[in-house]
């Protein structure tokens, strides 16, 4: 398929993170952009202001009529849209080019030099950095994020078009549809059985994802995963490594150990030892492209974030919120280590959304287990996304898998004072649903109130 004979491109999930990137970019190219998607959210409000037309219901007839050509219209979905969704039925019967986003995603990349970030934990956060890394250095690139970038204030960069970042997505297997010149693998731990069934499948898939890198390119593996490639860790022997690592005022100080030299006084401002290693791998791929190790080293410091991962909303003396994505045991593990290690000997107030009913059941220790660490655990109802009930599973089982006496199921409207009774000194929000339409109503809240 060649995109430059499209003109229409319609969206079925506009509103998700990958998909509105890829909106953004056609509109960018002038191209015809609309939509649908079920949920209006502050993603779908920009899209709007970008002058693409959306709608909110499942209803053929609000399809405007230019998507009614079928020669030069594309229509992109997502695989969490339903396939008796009545608008993607329509398109399929009527003999439309229909793709899924990843298919669309390897096309846009295919003639580019691809940087593809994989892995069940960090690709946001990793690809984010990249992107900034590669900007920070004028390394012409085009940038399709899974999260808002705080450096670019978006999940689409647009710098140039030698060079492209992507996430490469496993859940539906959807990475297999890139060929990648440099690669990341971060984490393989278990996740979407759902879609895999077993753990085993799932780091098969990345195998077959690893077959995919061009002949000439480039794997880069956290250290301790079951593939082969250039490694790179946390004082290890890694061929990539951060060694020596101090805490001055919130802010990661360090020595990198390239295979060819060591980067003395490395700088990194976002907490967590699973950041530092983020920040690690997107810098051992920059420089496989990128001769100025010291240059994209200054770069790490000046490094922003990405909203929902470890975000600082309050930052005062007495008090801190932060908002993070994590939705699944081993994040929110790691986001337990990196409050305990930048705010210790706090009481910590976690509250946590969990995200799909199979994911809750499929980890339902892992998630109790993670979960008792923090002084007090706050519990709302799964957020279903794509996905219909499991009899059983809902979270008032996962709250009694919970070792913890302070813990407690609360609804969205309770929230506010919920806070003000536990008090605490540190409060994290969690999850993948819309538990992060609920941040800035609670930041508002305690802002005031402190």
């Amino acid at each position: 398929m060649n995109l430059k004979n499209i003109h229409n491109v319609y969206f079925i999930g506009i509103g998700g993170i990958g998909m509105s990137a890829l909106a953004r970019y056609f509109r960018f190219l002038n191209k015809n952009v609309a939509g649908y998607d079920k949920t209006q959210t502050p993603l779908t409000n920009e899209l709007i202001e970008l002058g693409i037309s959306i709608h909110f219901e499942d209803d053929i007839s609000l399809i405007t009529e230019s998507f009614k050509t079928t020669y030069n219209s594309l229509i992109v979905y997502t695989p969490a849209v339903p396939e008796e969704h009545s608008e993607l039925q329509y398109f399929k019967e009527n003999n439309y080019e229909v793709k899924k986003r990843s298919e669309v995603l390897g096309i846009i990349t295919e003639d580019t030099f691809c940087f593809a970030v994989a892995g069940t934990h960090g690709k946001t956060t990793t690809s984010s950095i990249l992107a900034h890394l590669l900007k920070e250095t004028n390394t012409p690139l085009t940038a399709f994020l899974g999260g808002i970038s705080e450096d670019f204030n978006s999940n689409f960069v647009l710098e140039g078009t030698e060079f492209s970042v992507v996430e490469a997505d496993e859940y539906d297997r959807s990475f297999l549809q890139l060929s990648p010149n440099v690669a990341c693998v971060t984490s393989m731990d278990a996740d979407h059985l759902d879609i895999y069934g077993t753990d085993k499948a799932l780091q098969e898939s990345f195998k077959d994802f690893i077959n995919k890198i061009k002949p000439s390119g480039k794997l880069l593996i956290r250290n301790g995963l079951p593939l082969e490639g250039t490694t790179y860790g946390i004082e290890d022997d890694s061929d990539y490594v951060i060694n020596n690592i101090k805490i001055e005022q919130g802010t990661y100080i360090f020595d990198l150990k390239t295979p060819e030299e060591t980067i003395s006084n490395v700088r990194f401002n976002k907490p967590g030892k699973h950041n530092l290693l983020n920040g690690l791998a997107a810098f051992a791929m920059a420089v496989q492209v990128v001769s100025q190790p010291y240059r994209l080293a200054e770069a790490l410091s000046t490094f922003k974030g990405v909203k929902r991962r470890f975000s600082y909303q309050i930052k005062e003396k007495d008090f801190v919120f932060i908002d993070d994505y994590a939705h699944h045991p081993t994040e929110i593990n790691a986001v337990y280590q990196a409050v305990t290690e930048m705010h210790p000997d706090k009481k910590v107030v976690a509250i946590f959304q969990p995200h799909l009913f199979s994911r809750t059941k499929d980890f339902i220790d892992g998630f109790a287990t993670s979960l008792a660490k923090f002084d007090t655990v706050l519990l709302l109802d799964i957020y279903p996304a794509r996905e219909k009930p499991i009899k059983g599973v809902n979270s008032s089982w996962l709250l009694e898998q919970i070792d913890n006496p302070n813990k407690k199921l609360i609804k969205k409207s309770e929230l506010i004072n919920e806070i003000n009774e536990c008090r605490p000194e540190v409060l994290i929000t969690m999850g993948a649903g819309d538990i992060g339409l609920e941040v800035n109503n609670i930041k508002n809240e305690l802002a005031y109130a402190n």
